[in-house]
């Protein structure tokens, strides 16, 4: 889909402009429907598509709700590649990076195209992941943690037992959840992105600081814990696991978020991430290091002009 009006102010992160301070703010998310039975998106097997980055913490988020609640067959997905350049996001008909596919519904050539097509006088970031309805040919939400917990509910009447009774937002932990996710999500899912994206001393260590007194928290939050809340694998560890599977890869260098490593700095954090890694396929299997390192390398030229990607850390993750 060809659109004239020129929205490279958004689809370009090389014009992303700074806060005064030199500090990074990020926009909330502009498509922010829910599926649900007697509403204006149902909740029917083959409706909807799900379009991801595999580099993208957020988008990760969704893929690996997807795969724990079983809804591989509800919901297609499509994989754009990790290269986002002046247009964001490109499909493998653009560049055809291993494990990117085509755009199956409308051929488009990047998600920017998807967007514009649901809202032409869209204004925004064009990020992922994206939920398209392909009933009504719109965009149902581009928030993640909103797609998960549709993921989490949603479709539960229409699936086996063990699937269904998955929870990952369970009534009686919800409030722990969610304190937890608030400082989780602004100094640690976040926190990386404020530390990496500043362009001031100040603003740097006004957010890398706080990134690794939330790091001590949650060390000892999870030092003698499998998960985060409770006893049980809840969406609170989903949010988290995306942001520190990408730590020691990415973050530590790009982002100058270099106090310490996981795996050297954290020992409690590195063993519930290796647990979650090596023992649930969720998160092994929707998680792809070549992909999230040739991003945040390829794809941020004012941190990275010559767009060179470490070799290292070898191994990307260290066995349990």
């Amino acid at each position: 889909m060809s659109n004239q009006r020129d929205v490279s102010n958004w689809s370009d992160i090389s014009k992303s402009k700074p806060e005064a301070d030199g500090s990074f703010k990020r926009r909330p998310s502009s498509f922010r429907e829910t599926i649900q039975k007697g509403g204006k998106f149902a909740p029917e097997k083959g409706r909807y598509h799900l379009y991801v980055s595999y580099a993208c913490p957020w988008a990760t988020r969704t893929l690996i709700v997807r795969k724990l609640k079983g809804l591989e067959d509800f919901i297609d997905v499509t994989v754009v590649s990790p290269r986002m350049g002046e247009h964001g996001w490109p499909f493998a008909n653009v560049d055809a990076f291993p494990g990117a596919g085509v755009d199956p519904l409308f051929g488009s050539q990047h998600v920017k195209d998807l967007y514009l097509r649901a809202k032409p006088d869209y204004e925004g970031r064009f990020t992922v992941p994206v939920l398209w309805d392909k009933q009504t040919s719109t965009i149902v939400n581009n928030e993640s943690s909103e797609i998960i917990r549709i993921f989490n509910s949603a479709f539960n009447d229409q699936l086996p037992e063990d699937k269904a009774s998955l929870d990952l937002y369970p009534e009686s932990l919800r409030k722990e959840i969610d304190d937890i996710n608030e400082w989780v999500y602004d100094t640690v899912n976040n926190g990386v992105y404020k530390s990496g994206f500043a362009v001031s001393q100040g603003a740097y260590e006004a957010a890398v600081k706080p990134l690794f007194e939330s790091l001590d928290r949650l060390e000892k939050t999870l030092t003698g814990k499998d998960y985060l809340v409770g006893d049980r694998l809840t969406e609170a560890d989903v949010r988290l696991f995306v942001t520190i599977i990408r730590f020691d890869p990415v973050y530590v260098g790009h982002f100058k978020c270099n106090i310490r490593t996981i795996r050297d700095g954290y020992p409690a954090i590195h063993l519930w991430l290796r647990k979650l890694y090596w023992n649930n396929a969720a998160f092994k299997e929707t998680n792809h290091f070549d992909h999230i390192k040739t991003h945040y390398y390829w794809s941020h030229p004012s941190i990275n002009p010559h767009r060179i990607v470490p070799v290292g850390p070898v191994p990307d993750i260290l066995p349990l």
